[in-house]
């Protein structure tokens, strides 16, 4: 479901995310510097609307960003590069 609000917790999550390779959760919380149960909640929510992609491999599904999102989603899309611009998160 999309939300009418972006987090920074969001942005940092999207601003790993754009580094174009394959990451766990464990690793996106790493690198985002939030929690492992946030960033979960956020790639699934990203991964619903069609922004982030989804390796379902054992021990851990991976994500990255899609190379489709800006054909999928790019409203919501737009919107988190500008929270990005806005937060100063992607520069």
């Amino acid at each position: 479901m999309e939300r009418s609000e972006i987090s920074l917790h969001e942005v940092r999550l999207y601003k790993t995310l754009s580094e174009k390779e394959w990451f766990t959760v464990k690793t996106v919380a790493e690198k985002a510097k939030i929690a492992a149960r946030t960033a979960s909640l956020h790639l699934k929510r990203l991964s619903d609307l069609g922004i982030v992609d989804v390796a379902e491999v054992y021990p851990g599904h991976r994500y990255r960003l899609s190379n489709k999102a800006d054909k999928r989603n790019s409203g919501y899309l737009n919107r988190l590069k500008q929270a990005c611009e806005i937060f100063g998160e992607l520069k």
